[in-house]
């Protein structure tokens, strides 16, 4: 049956866009009345701004994306509007208790950056599947940023992950999981029935054969060097991980999952036992309260993690409200991966529940994407962007929330960071392209010929 309704749910992704808008202008004029008791003077400035720009993304998808998954572009606003908020928030008690410089005209700036990189993308890529043409090219950059920290990178809060031009920085890691995912998309579609054969059978799991070994054995070597060089735990898990969830997808066989953790697990017990910022970042997540004792154990530098758990602890269920609680004791790191914090603490666990409801949705969206998609190539590359933005935002909230060791990486869209906000709007933009062209109607049949000149010999 050919799909028809060109254009269905542009309506619906306006009202939600609106919606969005509206939540993060109350959000904003809530820290208002809070700390000041009244409504910001700025709120009628930022309410014109944010609303042109969620407006003008809107009409591009109208134009130029006109069928494509009306809760993408809504659910990344919102999460969106919901950091400018929440660092909005930070920056007050930072000024007051760190005299810090603010940091909400940088995550304002770095929004706008990454929305309109975000639809430059969507107008200028006419079809998702020319990256594959690129899928050499783009995995050689990929692999040249991810290994540049190494060696050109500043050793900042024990990770060498940002490289320093000038008053410029940014984290090249942030962009290597999109390059690495189309690569993984058009290598697994030109080698996946390869890839599925199996040689023997062990304990009841299939192992692949010697040559297509190779793959996954690279990929392993060189997420342990990142996490050895760089000693950026974050980036080499997203990596790793990309790879096997890809793989399964395209093979549909068990023993690369297994055979993947396997090799990661055993690589990270190796690196965390003689690398001690990596060794430090466990010993903090297995004994957080430490920082405390006196003497104070030489392997835990931070009280971040402890500080993390009181924010959550005092949150409650509903939370103090948005400001009026005291995530800024964290200090610098409540900006990035610990802005989950200042959720926990004001928003308390509903609050927390519906971020991660949001982002569950944009990865459900994503995956539906994959699901529709009707090429090999859009398939694979909508599943690699939906579980790398999974990927991170688990090792991050699972590390302030001392689930695993703390990774450092930025939450997509909530932290502050001007990589992670392009980055991630990048990978938003190309889901919109691959859910626009799966959703696309079909086109009408041709007319038949034969069938016309017997209608008219009929007649």
């Amino acid at each position: 049956m050919a799909r028809t309704n060109v254009g269905r749910g542009r309506n619906a992704e306006l009202l939600m866009l609106a919606f969005a808008v509206l939540l993060t202008l109350f959000g904003y004029a809530s820290v208002g009345m809070a700390v000041d008791g009244k409504v910001p003077g700025s709120l009628f400035g930022y309410a014109l701004g944010f609303s042109a720009v969620a407006a003008a993304a809107h009409g591009v998808m109208r134009r130029f994306a006109p069928n494509a998954d009306p809760l993408i572009l809504p659910l990344a606003v919102g999460l969106s509007g919901l950091g400018l908020v929440l660092v909005h928030r930070l920056d007050i008690s930072y000024k007051i208790r760190w005299h810090s410089a603010p940091g909400e005209t940088n995550q304002l700036m770095w929004s706008g950056i990454g929305i309109a990189v975000c639809l430059a993308i969507v107008v200028l890529l006419k079809d998702h599947r020319l990256l594959q043409r690129y899928q050499y090219v783009m995995v050689f950059a990929a692999l040249v940023l991810l290994i540049a920290p190494a060696f050109f990178g500043a050793d900042t809060y024990g990770a060498k992950r940002w490289i320093v031009l000038g008053p410029l920085s940014f984290q090249p890691g942030e962009f290597v999981k999109t390059g690495i995912a189309v690569f993984f998309a058009g290598y697994l579609t030109l080698y996946k029935d390869a890839l599925a054969l199996a040689s023997r059978r062990i304990m009841g799991f299939y192992l692949p054969r010697g040559r297509q070994f190779g793959p996954i054995a690279a990929v392993w070597v060189l997420s342990l060097v990142v996490l050895i060089f760089e000693r950026d735990l974050g980036t080499s898990l997203i990596f790793f991980g990309l790879f096997v969830i890809m793989l399964y997808v395209a093979t549909e066989r068990t023993s690369w999952v297994v055979m993947g953790l396997l090799m990661f697990s055993v690589g990270a017990v190796v690196v965390a036992s003689f690398e001690p910022h990596v060794h430090g970042r466990v010993a903090a997540w297995l004994h957080p309260m430490d920082y405390y004792k006196v003497p104070r154990p030489a392997e835990i530098v931070s009280d971040q993690a402890a500080q993390a758990l009181f924010s959550f602890g005092s949150g409650g269920v509903m939370g103090t409200g948005l400001g009026k609680g005291h995530s800024d004791l964290i200090k610098f790191a409540g900006r990035s991966d610990f802005i989950l914090t200042t959720v926990g603490e004001e928003l308390g666990l509903a609050g927390t529940m519906a971020v991660f409801v949001l982002f569950a949705l944009l990865v459900q969206r994503g995956l539906r994407a994959a699901l529709d998609a009707r090429d090999p190539f859009g398939k694979l590359l909508a599943t690699g962007l939906a579980s790398a933005l999974a990927l991170q935002v688990f090792v991050v909230c699972g590390g302030v929330m001392g689930l695993i060791p703390l990774t450092g990486k930025a939450l997509p869209f909530l932290a502050s960071g001007g990589s992670s906000q392009v980055a991630t709007w990048v990978l938003i933009a190309l889901l919109i392209k691959i859910s626009d062209a799966a959703r696309k109607p079909d086109p009408e049949p041709a007319p038949d010929e034969d069938d016309q000149a017997t209608q008219l010999i009929r007649h």
